[in-house]
């Protein structure tokens, strides 16, 4: 089952007259990336946290926040009184040796951080185990959301790679053309080289053979039909974070692509080269929104 790596998840709740918020935001990246942001007093957590948000989502830019907000306005917050007048006498000062006006020191001193603080920084067993349900819920959003992007990922994937089995499957109708084309083109070529009378007939045989050989795309269509197959298989499979598998398998499906258009030589052949692209390049795309 593939994870998309784009989601979200929110949970929030009451305790001890606070409200605990829990968001949790993922987006494509190459790697495990997790910015976090906790309350002052839960900083001590944050590894766990960390540690906890990647066992559930694996891979991709995760921006997760904790914020607390106290339900009643009384006695939650206190001034720090020394470091405000700490700082309301170093501007006051600083002012008279610059000659400018006092103004309202209090409006701009009272927006300084510490100034004002909560009461109780002190963060217990009982309200972290209680945040820690809300991170749990909010993750279990978050896969759930991812699994629908998912599936919607993989049948994009799936018809994709079927478009490229489809003109892979025509390929065999244009081959005899295909043969003929480049045995009419390497005979002329040697009529205008060495003369008519002087092309041997068995040597010219030799060389188409020698030339079809280097040439032939019979490993390139049997090897990119396997990558295919295998692609469909892991879409299929119970695993969740195959997006870096599913990348190197795209990497296989574009070589043999690329070989059999380089082998070539034929217009028709080389349209459906084209179309096997196209939809090669939508398969990167995709599969770079996979976990």
């Amino acid at each position: 089952m593939i994870l998309s790596m784009t989601g979200f998840g929110q949970a929030s709740g009451s305790y001890n007259n606070r409200q605990i918020t829990v968001e949790i935001k993922s987006l494509n990246g190459k790697s495990a990336d997790i910015r976090l942001k906790l309350p002052t007093y839960y900083k001590e957590k944050d590894l766990e946290v960390r540690k906890k948000i990647m066992e559930q989502l694996l891979r991709g830019k995760v921006e997760a926040t904790v914020t607390v907000m106290s339900d009643t306005e009384d006695l939650e917050y206190t001034l720090n009184t020394n470091l405000l007048t700490k700082y309301s006498n170093e501007i006051m000062s600083l002012n008279e040796s610059m000659g400018l006006a006092h103004g309202d020191i209090m409006q701009t001193v009272i927006r300084i951080p510490n100034i004002i603080k909560p009461i109780d920084e002190k963060l217990t067993d009982e309200e972290w185990q209680y945040t820690i349900s809300l991170i749990d819920e909010a993750l279990k959003q978050i896969i759930s959301f991812k699994k629908v992007e998912g599936a919607s990922l993989a049948n994009d994937l799936r018809e994709n790679v079927d478009a490229i089995l489809e003109n892979l499957h025509k390929v065999p109708q244009h081959e005899e053309a295909r043969l003929n084309k480049l045995k009419d083109r390497m005979h002329k070529n040697l009529k205008e080289f060495l003369g008519k009378e002087n092309v041997d007939q068995n040597r010219y045989e030799q060389e188409v053979l020698h030339y079809m050989e280097r040439l032939d795309i019979n490993e390139e269509k049997v090897r990119l039909e396997q990558h295919c197959k295998y692609f469909i298989e892991q879409l299929e499979s119970e695993e969740s974070a195959i997006g870096k598998k599913l990348g190197f398998i795209g990497q296989e499906i574009g070589r043999e692509i690329n070989t059999m258009g380089a082998k070539a030589q034929f217009s028709e052949l080389q349209k459906l080269v084209v179309n096997m692209k196209d939809h090669l390049e939508k398969i990167k795309e995709q599969v770079a929104n996979a976990v």
